[in-house]
């Protein structure tokens, strides 16, 4: 019965950890003044002013620093992402969807900002706005989700979830919410070379019921954007679904005449 235990436990390692290190950062982060907290955040975060003076070492430490609300609503839903994408696809797949995604999209978002900054199209105190947290590399994991699924079930979900991020992006989201989109992109794609996954369970499912909705309220931060994103996300989910269906009849291999044969009379036409 222990080793059994210690066995799943072992199978959840870097969710436990990481859930364990969360907890002392941000446990240790409350005990600070707002000051000295906010000075904290700052250096960790990876804005453009901190990657323009070669802090890059904040692509990595601003993982574990989190400024958003009780710790006591987000910790449990993140670790129960993160324990299905374990159960799924192993520690290091979950690492990897992990980091392409927080580091991936940080990247790319930078990217865009230097553009627009050059261009004129938003102002430069853009360049030191806080970017820290675990929403990209929670929602590159939720991307991985894609792969895992029955393929029936694929379009529908990826569907769902860019529909949902193009709405929230639409009614005035900013730069962090172009990257929740671009990290569950790379998500699903860098799930695409993990191979197959463990097979789904109940238990499995109601995790995923419970990682979707920390997912939706991640993307969805704002009661304006909660009709549009919902009604959205439905609209891209039908359209995929069927584009997909559309797909499978498309290649569906059309029987010869001889196929149309019953077996019977095959036998003696042969």
């Amino acid at each position: 019965m222990v080793r059994a235990g210690l066995m799943r436990i072992a199978r959840l390692r870097v969710t436990l950890a990481y859930g364990a290190m969360l907890l002392v950062v941000t446990s240790a982060l409350a005990t600070l003044d707002p000051l000295a907290r906010e000075r904290i955040v700052e250096k960790a975060s990876t804005n453009l002013h901190n990657l323009a003076h070669g802090h890059f070492g904040t692509l990595l430490g601003s993982a574990f620093v989190v400024d958003a609300g009780a710790i006591a609503v987000w910790l449990p839903n993140l670790l129960c992402l993160l324990a299905l994408a374990e159960l799924l696809w192993g520690s290091t797949r979950l690492v990897v969807a992990f980091m392409v995604g927080h580091v991936g999209a940080t990247l790319l978002v930078a990217a865009g900002l230097i553009a627009a900054v050059k261009e004129g199209w938003t102002s430069t105190d853009i360049t030191r706005a806080t970017d820290v947290g675990v929403s990209y590399g929670a929602m590159a994991v939720l991307g991985a989700m894609t792969a895992a699924l029955p393929r029936r079930w694929q379009a529908l979900w990826i569907g769902w979830w860019i529909g949902v991020g193009a709405a929230v992006v639409a009614t005035g989201g900013d730069f962090t919410d172009a990257g929740h989109g671009l990290a569950l992109v790379l998500g699903a794609l860098v799930a695409t070379r993990f191979g197959a996954p463990e097979p789904w369970t109940r238990w499995r499912l109601g995790m995923l019921a419970v990682a979707s909705w920390f997912g939706f309220a991640m993307v969805v931060s704002t009661t304006a954007a909660l009709v549009p994103a919902t009604s959205c996300g439905l609209l891209c989910a039908l359209v995929g679904g069927l584009a997909s269906r559309l797909s499978a009849l498309r290649t569906r291999p059309t029987p010869s005449a001889t196929d149309m044969v019953p077996d019977f009379e095959r036998h003696a036409l042969s």
